[in-house]
This record gives C-alpha cells, structure tokens and sequence, in this order.
C-alpha cells in the first residue's frame, strides 16, 4: 500500500527527515533511554508490533521505533495506527484537532531519460531511492471505527510466553550450545552459545539474549548477508549489534516478552554512529525488521525447513 498525501519533496528536504529522525533517537539515547527498548510499565498499550489497522500489515524498520514511542509519550491503548483517508474509509473520522504521528515510507524510481541512456549502454536502468514521509494516527485518536480496527495482541503471561519462545528457537534449526559463562554468535561455524538458563539472574533474559544472538544468525552469508567483518570496537561492529538489539526487541515484542537492553555498554559506539550519520538508525532499524521477520517466520514453518536458506 503507497500512502495519500507525501511529502514528496526534493533532495533537502529529504535529508531532512533523516535528520528529524535521527535527532529524536540520538536525544532519547543521550537522556538514557533506549528507543526500541520502551518503559512498557507505563505504557496502557499491550505489547506488540505497531499494524496498521486497516490493512493488517505490520509497520517495520524505523517506523517501529517512532510508533512505540508515540504510543508511549500519548498513552494510547493500541498498537493499530491509519492514515486519515484510510479513517474514512472504515466508516470512521480522525477526532478534530488530534495530531497525527509522522513515519516514513522509503521507494525507488527511475529518472526521466535513464531507460534512454541504459539503452544507448546497454546497461540496466538505475534506480534512485526516496524516502517520504506521511502521516498515521493511532486509533484511539478517531470516532466511529468498527471494532476490527481495535483488534491487538494480549500480552501473554510470562510462564506461558517462555515455552512459546522456545518452540520458535527450537524451529529456527539453529545450532544452539548451552554452555560457558558467556553469550555470543561464532560466525565462522555458523553456532549460537549461551550460558545455562538458571545461571541468568531473570529467567527471561535467557530468551532475551537467545533471540540477540539470533540476530546475529540471521546475518550470516547464508540468509540476509549482513556485514560481520566489523572487529570491536569499530563502527561496523556498533552497527551490527544495533541490528541484533533491534531484532531482538521487535521478536521479543512479537512473542508478548518485555524487550530490554542487552548490551548497554555499546551506548557510546550507538550514539558516534547516529552523529556522524543520519542514515544510520534508518538501515540499523530496517535490517532488524528483516532479522526479525526472519525468525518469527519459522512460527509458521515445520521443524524440518532448512534454516541456513534465506527465503
């Protein structure tokens, strides 16, 4: 679905948005708060990955961050969000004087006279990506919507979300080793291995860093081929694991678990990154979402699937 009513503005005003975004992140970094690891005790909504409302697709990427913490700083009850036409359209209204919350919709185009030139070249055309920005509003902020639009997830209760987690590692197919003091993802033997579950002060936390380090997995050449050649320290190594806490919020969300901050010691190395570029948190977020799209796929997949193949 292309939203109504973007911001389809030229180059500055492109980067602006980036701006825009990546300022509010660095700030909320800066005051000690993680984004995609919200104070859902506060929050009256249930936890869960925003969707929109009409059409049942889930928000991703960057968008994610920006719903969660529009949820939490308006005290909204859901996670379903539409845009004001798509209000209309269900037979309902956006509440006169409510203000919408911006999200990004990123696409490709190709410029007039590129088809001409990649013919004379022989090459194929290129594309140019945009970002644009369109505005949603929560649900709570409009009348007169069915009762469908409200539909959201029930936040499981832990005893009963710790099995559901486990099935859904256990289909991953990954190689899992319990063991050691230490948690980590060897890349070069394509093995996950944590520590045993009683030694985490929470029980929770097992699951918590188990689905980290499956972010990791999923970068492997043999799904989605992410970078992994950053050594620590660097700016590459900060990046990746942006993307694995990122993915592991967004599962953790997905499977009713309370995401938290697992490596808060790499707050630092987040923030140099998101100063020197306002593209960054962008691609971080969108390549969690595709992490986390990658693991909560095998919910629906049988055990026997090959995990080491990208869809």
């Amino acid at each position: 679905m292309k939203p109504k009513h973007q911001d389809q503005s030229p180059g500055p005003q492109r980067a602006s948005i980036y701006q825009d975004v990546t300022d509010r992140i660095v700030a909320e970094l800066e005051q000690g708060r993680v984004p995609w690891v919200q104070p859902w005790g506060a929050a009256k909504a249930g936890l869960g990955l925003p969707k929109n409302a009409a059409t049942s697709r889930q928000y991703s990427g960057v968008n994610i961050l920006i719903l969660w913490g529009a949820v939490i700083d308006k005290g909204f009850r859901g996670q379903n969000w539409l845009t004001f036409r798509q209000a209309m359209t269900l037979g309902g209204s956006v509440r006169k004087g409510e203000r919408g919350t911006t999200v990004c919709y990123a696409d490709r185009f190709i410029p007039k006279g590129e088809p001409d030139r990649a013919a004379k070249t022989g090459d194929d055309p290129e594309a140019v990506p945009f970002l644009k920005r369109f505005t949603v509003f929560n649900v709570d902020q409009c009348d007169g919507l069915p009762e469908t639009a409200f539909a959201g997830i029930e936040p499981l209760p832990e005893r009963e979300a710790i099995p559901h987690a486990e099935s859904l590692i256990a289909a991953t197919g990954a190689d899992f080793r319990i063991g050691g003091a230490r948690a980590f993802y060897q890349k070069v033997e394509d093995f996950i291995q944590v520590p045993p579950q009683p030694a985490f002060f929470q029980q929770i936390d097992y699951y918590r860093t188990c689905f980290h380090e499956l972010g990791h997995w999923t970068g492997s050449p043999k799904r989605l081929a992410r970078d992994h050649t950053g050594r620590f320290g660097s700016h590459a190594y900060a990046r990746e694991e942006l993307v694995a806490e990122m993915s592991s919020a967004f599962v953790c969300a997905a499977l009713g678990i309370v995401p938290t901050v697992r490596h808060a010691d790499y707050l630092g190395s987040w923030l140099e990154v998101l100063k020197e570029d306002n593209h960054a948190i962008f691609r971080a977020a969108s390549q969690a979402s595709k992490a986390a799209d990658f693991i909560l796929a095998f919910q629906a997949q049988p055990q026997t699937h090959a995990a080491g193949v990208a869809a």
